[in-house]
Order: structure tokens, then C-alpha cells, then sequence
């Protein structure tokens, strides 16, 4: 009981200590406030189809009505409910269809980010969906284990959308993967972070989404849509599955008490081993898988601490708790964690790869905002390139779609041992310049187009997007560079 107490008091000094060394603006629950059950998102159930395809739903809702804030309530948007998504569960090998409804009442997209599919099911910006319309994408799961998401994508708003609330995970199993933690919403746990603003009546603050440097930076964290949230362990190994759905924070998260635990995946799939560390960086659109270890009765707090609190213009300041973790008094036995997770080993680009360079000032690659009907770069079926991706400004970050990607280096350092896995979002620290070795699919199509993008939303929405297209080898220089107005696939 003694223990207990003391390992208590440490849990709460923690949490007083990460909420007092925040900005004066942080409005984040104080201690024994961390106290609201953490919501865990449902699992979609798929529906049967002949053919042994998985079918799932997806409603796009307006007006949805959550209680985030003690006593108020707040209008949000969602999928299948009232704020974020069901998470969608699939295996490696399986057919994949969904039919996604639009009850908005305004134009918008849902993007699979982090899925290789035909860039026409891809769920970005030319693939709109009317109010009340319906768009049916299908495709076949043709990766590795992994922990993907969907969210809008439309040109212009989606930093809104996905701020109202449209955001959910996807994730693929692969059967003859390793033996890891995978009871979902027991040992296998999802952690969306958020940052929001709320008006005195429990109204989000939908104002500074699209104004500021980097846009949207809120003073409350929210985890899985939880204020405060607490979680009880029951298991001594936990995996933790941590998506960045902010719009531009970046996040280090760990333990206030300084505990050190695994990374085992990062945004494309699993590492080849297991990797030990105290932190993990994520910025918006980043994901990372991590197991903890948890000893019966005691307490935890995973929370965000800022690299360098006096670094002007930059987004990765502040500090922030997360989430209390309260241990039962007995936990469950778990496996011990492999020592080879059968992740993919990195690949070198071949000899005499292709190089394309992209300079990013504020809102611009190449000096271009984005246009619709511009194709900026043409890719050969199954290429194997070094992107080249030089920031010139204060920080940004870069997402591919359809391609994952190592990163070979950062101003010529390689990136810490546990960011060297299959990834599709990497940060880019102010004046930094970053080497990507990105890998293509198959799917061919010269008029559908995939992007390329910073996954900080409002510059995204300021047009700090490109467009690629895979072709066939050999028919490059056949393709033209652009689409017809108004183009569009629905």
C-alpha cells in the first residue's frame, strides 16, 4: 500500500510539472483531473459480401453533439457517431470495400493515408463526394502489417473537416506476422491526439484553423476525443498505437517518469527489431506503435515534452500530458516481445537512382501552390528514387501518398534508430534538409494523380501540395503534364 502511494504522488507531481512548465495559454486538467475513462473508438463491422470482400460504411455527420468538457456540450462532426470514426480492422490479402456517405451538407473527400491503392480510390482532392452521395472505392490490402488512417483531403478545407472531427484508423494484420499485444482495446490500444480550443460555452474554436504561420494550435490536448483521460492497464505489456491528428503540433512523446520503452513500428510498418528508447517524435500525420511495460498498481503518465522551449518560430515547444495509466492490482501475463519483428529490411536505392529535388518555402514547393489540373512529376511503375527535400523556412513536414519512404538522412545526420523504418510523414526542422528513399507502386494512370504534400493543414490548404502520376516505364515523356479542367473522379 505504501508503494502504491508513493508511486501515486510521482504520478500526480508529474502531471502538475507537465501542465506548469506549459505555455500561460495551456488549459489542460490539473492533476487528479485526469480522471475521464479513456474512449476507446469501435471496431466497423464489416458486412458480407459474396465474393468474400469486407464491406464497410462510413457516414460523414454534421451536428453531432459530444460531452468533451465536464458539464458542456459540444457540436462536432464524425464518422458513424459524433466525433472521429470507428477504427477499421483488415488483414493483409484482403479485398477491401467501402462505401463512404456524405451527410455534411458541403463537398468533401476521405483519404486512405498511409494505403497503397489505384491513385483513383486514394481519396484526395479529385475524388470528391457531393452532399448526400456516396463513393465506393475498393482495392486489395497489398502491404505489410500496419497502422494507417483515413481523414478528408479536399483542396482548400481540410484542415477544418479534419478539426470538426472526421478522422479515424485503419489497420491491417498480417496473419503470418509476429506474435505482438493485438486484443484491441485491451493490449492493442489506439491514442489519437488532438489539440483543441473551446469557447466558454463548450464550443470549439474554429476561428484560428485557418490563420497563423502553421494554423491551428490549441491549448487542450484530447485523447481518442477524451479531456483528462485515464486508462486502466491490465496487462503487463501494452501496445500503444499513436496517431498525430493535429493539425500542425508536434508531439515527443514518453513518461514523465522517464521510462524507457519499445518502438515496434513506425508509419508504413513494422521495424525489423524492436527499438529502446525514452521518446518518439510525431508530427502531424506521424504514427508510432509502442509497447510498455506496466508492473501491478502503479501509476503512469505518458505526456509530450518540447525539445527547446526558447526556439522562435517553430512549432514543437511546448509541453503537454496526455494520459494517466492506472495498473490493476494483477495483470494479465503477457508474451515477451520477439526480438525480431519481421519488419522489412531497408532496401539501398539502386546505383544511379533517380533524384528529384523539392525546395519548400511557406506555402510553396518548387515555388508553385498547388493546381488541380498541374502534373509536377511523372513516375515510372516500381521506381526506386531519392527525394531530395530542402526547407527553407521555419518547420514543415512532407507525406507522400501511395510511396513509402526511408529517411536516408537529415542535414546528412541518418534519423534516430527507431525512425528508420517504412514511413510515408517525416518532420523537416526549420532550414533543414531531408533524403527520402521512396519506393512506387504499380498502379498505373496518368490522369489520376497522387500528392505530395506538408501535413501541416494549413499549409496544406495554402497549397503547399504537388501532384505525381505513375506511368508505365518507358512512357514518360508521353504523359501530359496536364489534366483537363474541372477533372475530377467520383
Amino acid at each position: 500500500m505504501k508503494r502504491r502511494s508513493l508511486l501515486l504522488a510521482g504520478a500526480l507531481s508529474g502531471l502538475a510539472a507537465a501542465t506548469s512548465s506549459c505555455s500561460s495559454e495551456w488549459e489542460g486538467p490539473k492533476g487528479s483531473a485526469f480522471s475521464n475513462r479513456l474512449r476507446i473508438p469501435p471496431l466497423a463491422e464489416p458486412e458480407p459480401a459474396a465474393d468474400g470482400a469486407k464491406q464497410f460504411s462510413l457516414d460523414l455527420l454534421a451536428g453531432g453533439r459530444a460531452e468533451i468538457l465536464p458539464g458542456l456540450t459540444t457540436r462536432t462532426w464524425g464518422i458513424n457517431g459524433p466525433y472521429l470514426g470507428p477504427t477499421v480492422r483488415v488483414n493483409r490479402g484482403d479485398r477491401v470495400r467501402m462505401a463512404v456517405t456524405n451527410r455534411l451538407g458541403e463537398v468533401t473527400t476521405l483519404h486512405w493515408h498511409g494505403m497503397r491503392l489505384p491513385a483513383r480510390m486514394d481519396g484526395g482532392p479529385h475524388q470528391t463526394i457531393e452532399p448526400g452521395a456516396t463513393w465506393r472505392p475498393e482495392w486489395t490490402i497489398e502491404q505489410p502489417a500496419a497502422t494507417t488512417w483515413f481523414h478528408p483531403h479536399l483542396h482548400g478545407t481540410t484542415a477544418m473537416h479534419v478539426y470538426r472531427g472526421l478522422a479515424g484508423l485503419l489497420l491491417i494484420d498480417d496473419p503470418d506476422g509476429p506474435a505482438l499485444p493485438s486484443t484491441y482495446g485491451v493490449d492493442d490500444l489506439p491514442l489519437i491526439i488532438q489539440d483543441k480550443r473551446f469557447g466558454a460555452d463548450g464550443a470549439l474554436n474554429t476561428g484560428d484553423v485557418d490563420g497563423g504561420t502553421f494554423g491551428f494550435l490549441g491549448n487542450r490536448i484530447l485523447v481518442n476525443g477524451t479531456f483528462g483521460p485515464s486508462l486502466e492497464v491490465r496487462s503487463e505489456l501494452v501496445r500503444f498505437r499513436l496517431l498525430n491528428a493535429s493539425n500542425a503540433r508536434v508531439y515527443r512523446v514518453g513518461f514523465a517518469d522517464g521510462r524507457r520503452f519499445q518502438v515496434i513500428a513506425t508509419d508504413a510498418g513494422l521495424l525489423e527489431r524492436p527499438v529502446t528508447v525514452e521518446r518518439v517524435k510525431i508530427s502531424p500525420g506521424e504514427r508510432a506503435e509502442i509497447v510498455v511495460r506496466f508492473t501491478a498498481g502503479e501509476e503512469a503518465v505518458l505526456d509530450s515534452r518540447g525539445e527547446d522551449p526558447k526556439r522562435a518560430n517553430d512549432i514543437e515547444e511546448e509541453d503537454f500530458t496526455l494520459l494517466k495509466l492506472v495498473a490493476a492490482g494483477a495483470l494479465a501475463e503477457s508474451a515477451l516481445l520477439p526480438d525480431e519483428l519481421g519488419g522489412v529490411p531497408a532496401e539501398p536505392p539502386p546505383a544511379g537512382a533517380r533524384r528529384r529535388r523539392f525546395v519548400l518555402t511557406g506555402s510553396e514547393i518548387n515555388g508553385n501552390d498547388m493546381d488541380m489540373t498541374r502534373i509536377d512529376e511523372v513516375v515510372p511503375a516500381g521506381a526506386h528514387e531519392i527525394w531530395e527535400i530542402h526547407n527553407t523556412t521555419y518547420a514543415h513536414n512532407f507525406h507522400i501518398h501511395e510511396a513509402p519512404f526511408r529517411v536516408l538522412d537529415i542535414n546528412g545526420t541518418p534519423p534516430p534508430a527507431y525512425q528508420r523504418g517504412p514511413k510515408d510523414t517525416v518532420f523537416i526542422p526549420k532550414n533543414a534538409k531531408v533524403r527520402l528513399a521512396a519506393t512506387f507502386g504499380a498502379h498505373i494512370d496518368p490522369l489520376s494523380p497522387y500528392m505530395y504534400h506538408c501535413h501541416i493543414l494549413r499549409h496544406e490548404d495554402k497549397g503547399m501540395v504537388g501532384q505525381f502520376v505513375v506511368v508505365r516505364p518507358g512512357t514518360e515523356n508521353q504523359v501530359s503534364r496536364t489534366l483537363p479542367q474541372g477533372h475530377h473522379q467520383h
